[in-house]
């Protein structure tokens, strides 16, 4: 059952905000298609995300880098569609961003003119700025995204804990003190210490979501597929599973080919 009624309002960009005044948490997952969309919209969730991150839950892709700006934003489309509630948030992907501030402005506009989505998120603190600036000015409500960014994994050189020591700390607290002051309805921050999560969440007056950021910051994501236990060989630390669908998918799929092999489906109440 729905915990929405009919009277529920779409999620804005201010309405993330007020949140975090009231002191209320906010919830944000991942999704990359209409149907999965849809129930997440109708459990409740305040934010759906169309993360880069269908470059490996989607594609199959080892990193996120491959995914192309029309790629998500056919992905955007369909999740658009479903979501009468939450505020719908769509990655910009690798390239589509960093090369100029007039090409991260038209492509920023491109995704919310051809899918809907309501906001973009981009990963990066002052190096970005400028473009981050341009497309606030522009109308385009933005999502920070700081600490572990996965478009920057050659750089890393991994996907380890980011912010350990102290001036890569500070440059994250200074980083996120910046995306706040450009306009930035939020900040993601993602595999950092907990202690520092907590920090920035309390410094900051917009919303910090946190994935792998610990309990302090003011909301928490997560990757859909992940969260419900279909992509089964990743663990990191900071998963909690809510479901395990992927061993529950297959055994449904070999009950399927076992019916279908042994003749027993359709049965004589499942055909015309």
């Amino acid at each position: 059952m729905s915990v929405h009624s009919a009277a529920t309002a779409r999620q804005t960009t201010q309405t993330i905000i007020k949140k975090k005044l009231d002191g209320e948490k906010i919830s944000m997952l991942t999704s990359y298609d209409f149907t999965l969309a849809k129930l997440l919209d109708e459990a409740g969730v305040d934010i759906i995300l169309i993360g880069d991150s269908a470059s490996n839950v989607v594609c199959g892709n080892s990193t996120t880098l491959p995914i192309t700006l029309d790629e998500m934003i056919f992905l955007a489309k369909g999740v658009r569609r479903a979501a009468e509630h939450a505020l719908v948030v769509c990655d910009m992907p690798f390239g589509s961003y960093q090369i100029s501030e007039q090409e991260a402005v038209r492509n920023a506009m491109k995704i919310l003119q051809l899918s809907g989505a309501d906001a973009v998120k981009l990963e990066g603190g002052e190096e970005i700025l400028p473009a981050i600036k341009h497309m606030i000015q522009a109308g385009v409500p933005v999502m920070g995204h700081l600490g572990l960014t996965p478009q920057s994994v050659n750089q890393f050189g991994g996907y380890g804990l980011r912010a350990k020591g102290d001036a890569e700390a500070e440059k994250l607290v200074h980083d996120a003190h910046l995306l706040e002051e450009a306009g930035c309805f939020s900040v993601v921050l993602e595999k950092i210490p907990a202690a520092l999560g907590k920090r920035v969440s309390e410094e900051l007056h917009i919303p910090v979501i946190g994935i792998g950021a610990g309990n302090g910051t003011d909301g928490q994501v997560l990757v859909l597929h992940d969260m419900l236990g279909l992509n089964e060989g990743f663990k990191p630390k900071f998963l909690r599973r809510f479901a395990e669908l992927g061993v529950q998918v297959k055994a449904a799929v070999a009950e399927y080919v076992a019916a279908v092999k042994d003749g027993s489906f359709p049965s004589e109440t499942e055909q015309y």
